[in-house]
């Protein structure tokens, strides 16, 4: 592993937010695999896995411009306490529910799209906050490397822990831990110590900077396309996640065990594709590490779809893991390094709708879709769209090379010369 690998940890602000949001992000991960885990059981229903997943997300896909445009115009630091404030009182709101047990399943999906709520205003103001906790700007790609090795390695933990737990103790130990968890994130923010944030002039509403994020977007093509196969990505590939659960009990034939198993497996393929980039020197060609991340993750999913083999599913699994969490963390690291420091906030938040808004769409379009051809059909389908938009980079990275050697070239031609002088 490359000394580079964690160059960030130089910083103590970020050190202190690595380690809280680490101990946080194995709770939510708990309480995302008992959610799935509980809603099929009681309901044995493929479309209600879809439908919860669009609960959680689909709020952040109506509210991310606002909390996008609230991140760019307030406070990030007290934003981020608030909202991880607010997800700990949902967390303590689910876990008494299923205590009590008189419950319906619309409740905890209700909760869910509580917390979809709180997401859309915490991403924005998270990320952003990051770039202020790195004391040197050139730490930046790796700290957002570290962020994603940190939220897998919390994906590989928790729903492994989860398994065992929802056998063992029930739902109710996952949903607390959550909220147990947020303790430390909390904690952690407290402890930071950041540079006074100077209060900031509105000269315009809320409307007009809106529509000026949208437009620096629209006029910035570098960031616009990176967000374009991002979205794409979340539409008809992302909400694979839903179907796990239907593999893990129905094809394997196994029990919550399974399932964590899987689901593990797909986070221990995505932190080896974290720790990946976070060991890459300065100045790697990103964009083409993109295009084969997007083909890595489709060939994964592509022959984890169809294989009968339990143990080389595993394989194909953390194949598929390892190429989602390349492709998702480039998109950021690309959208991060280039953006204009004012549209921060905003174009995260759009980064955000990308990721986060199309899953629920697409969890819904899934869940319709392998009700109609079988679970595995779809999988295999999400891997072919996978290969395509991979295929579809590297023509976009290929013409817009060509078209700068193009440039360059016109520039240094005895024509060109000849006209000069």
């Amino acid at each position: 592993m490359n000394i580079n690998t964690f160059n960030a940890f130089r910083s103590r602000n970020y050190r202190l937010y690595f380690t809280g949001q680490s101990i946080s992000l194995v709770g939510t991960w708990m309480q995302k695999t008992a959610v799935s885990w509980v809603i099929y059981s009681q309901t044995h229903s493929k479309f209600l896995l879809g439908v919860t997943l669009f609960a959680s997300l689909f709020p952040s896909f109506l509210f991310s411009f606002l909390g996008g445009v609230v991140s760019d115009r307030y406070d990030r630091y007290k934003l981020l306490l608030f909202t991880q404030a607010g997800s700990m009182v949902q967390a303590i709101l689910l876990t008494a529910l299923v205590f009590f047990g008189r419950y319906v399943i619309w409740e905890i999906i209700g909760l869910s799209a509580l917390l979809g709520i709180i997401n859309a205003f915490d991403v924005p103001a998270r990320q952003s906050l990051v770039y202020e906790m790195v004391d040197d700007k050139a730490d930046l790609p790796n700290a957002l490397a570290l962020n994603s090795s940190m939220v897998n390695l919390s994906r590989l933990v928790g729903p492994g822990i989860a398994g065992l737990v929802l056998e063992k103790f029930g739902d109710v130990v996952c949903f607390g831990a959550n909220a147990a968890s947020f303790i430390a994130v909390i904690a952690s923010i407290l402890l930071m110590k950041l540079p006074q944030s100077k209060p900031k002039v509105h000269a315009h509403n809320i409307y007009f900077e809106l529509k000026e994020g949208f437009s620096y977007i629209k006029n910035t093509p570098s960031i616009k396309f990176v967000l374009v196969i991002l979205a794409l990505i979340s539409l008809m590939v992302l909400p694979f996640n839903t179907l796990i659960p239907v593999y893990a009990k129905d094809i394997f034939k196994g029990t919550a065990s399974t399932f964590g198993i899987i689901d593990s497996l797909i986070g221990l393929g995505a932190f080896s594709g974290a720790i990946f980039l976070a060991s890459l020197k300065v100045g790697g060609d990103l964009k083409k590490i993109l295009a084969i991340s997007t083909l890595i993750f489709g060939g994964g999913l592509a022959l984890f779809s169809h294989m009968p083999n339990y143990y080389i599913a595993l394989l194909f699994a953390a194949i598929t893991g390892f190429g989602m969490m390349a492709q998702i963390t480039i998109s950021n690291t690309l959208i991060q390094t280039t953006v204009d420091p004012a549209m921060r906030g905003r174009v995260i938040s759009f980064y955000a709708m990308a990721f986060f808004g199309m899953q629920p769409l697409g969890g819904l379009l899934v869940g319709a879709i392998s009700q109609k051809i079988g679970v595995p059909d779809t999988v295999l389908g999400e891997g072919l769209v996978a290969l395509l938009l991979g295929l579809l980079q590297l023509r976009y990275l290929r013409k817009t090379r060509l078209k700068k050697a193009t440039e360059v070239s016109l520039q240094h031609s005895p024509v060109n010369s000849l006209t000069s002088n």
